[in-house]
């Protein structure tokens, strides 16, 4: 991505959804220019574009009878991301949206983060969560490499970065996911610190790490935390859990040598671990 073209979603811009039946090719390119991107969630589409285009995607429907158009949706970007987009201090960061010119003495603990049409702008309680224990862990300075698996908007490998990490390998499947968390690496100057991979998270455990973080759904979350390469993490924290999954995860985990260091429980929903693992 070159700097020039680069053109974020500002807080007024409308977005023109199209929800559909069926999937594109997750890397599929609309030739237009104001196509933003294909969500891909369960067997289903969500097509953004800057301006109305029904035709058009009449048309892409038609010549390929397995999809269906179910719905379409005109909002706002604030809409879409459920509230007002401006500069939110979680902890000792602050995360700012591009369009907000930050104080130079600010730069250092800020992180800037498009979020595009991808949910991840920080305020959910498990990202809240995950700041905090990442904090935590990279209190001793001694979290060299990461793990960021279902990176998302590529929020937490930011901030490990920030606080020292030389090296994160962020993961996720959706390929918009993984687009926008490599803009974001970009927008922060650390493409040179973190590497983003469109992949299955449970295929890059192989990697050992300091630190293994994976804010991700439960059925990847099983998967993950039972491969040969996740007891070769030192430390791993585990979130976007509910009430019911956090406890099948901890009951998994008190069989292997581990120990649970902190849990963060958000008013008996959302569920965060963070532990360590006995490598001796």
């Amino acid at each position: 991505m070159k700097r020039q073209q680069y053109q974020p979603i500002l807080p007024d811009s409308l977005l023109y959804i199209y929800y559909i039946e069926g999937r594109f090719p997750a890397t599929q390119r609309f030739p237009l220019p104001d196509f933003l991107g294909n969500w891909e969630e369960d067997g289903f589409s969500f097509l953004f574009f800057r301006s109305p285009v029904h035709g058009f995607v009449t048309d892409i429907i038609k010549e390929n009878p397995g999809l269906r158009l179910l719905d379409t949706y005109e909002m706002t970007y604030e809409q879409w991301q459920g509230g007002k987009i401006e500069p939110t201090e979680i902890g000792q960061f602050k995360i700012s949206p591009p369009w907000c010119k930050q104080p130079p003495e600010d730069e250092g603990n800020t992180i800037i983060l498009d979020p595009g049409v991808v949910f991840g702008n920080g305020t959910h309680p498990t990202t809240r969560d995950c700041l905090e224990a990442i904090c935590i862990v990279s209190a001793g300075k001694k979290v060299h490499t990461m793990l960021d698996l279902g990176t998302g908007s590529g929020i937490l490998a930011l901030a490990a970065v920030k606080l020292g990490c030389d090296k994160a390998l962020a993961v996720d499947f959706n390929y918009l996911a993984a687009r926008t968390a490599r803009t974001n690496t970009l927008l922060n100057d650390l493409e040179n610190n973190i590497c983003v991979i469109q992949g299955r998270a449970e295929d890059y455990t192989v990697y050992p790490s300091d630190l293994l973080v994976a804010n991700i759904h439960f059925e990847v979350m099983k998967k993950l935390i039972r491969t040969p390469g996740f007891l070769s993490q030192k430390w791993f924290l585990l979130s976007g859990l509910l009430k019911s999954e956090a406890k099948e995860v901890l009951n998994y985990l008190t069989s292997q040598p581990v120990i649970i260091i902190k849990i963060w429980d958000q008013n008996g929903t959302w569920t965060t671990i963070l532990g360590i693992t006995r490598n001796d």
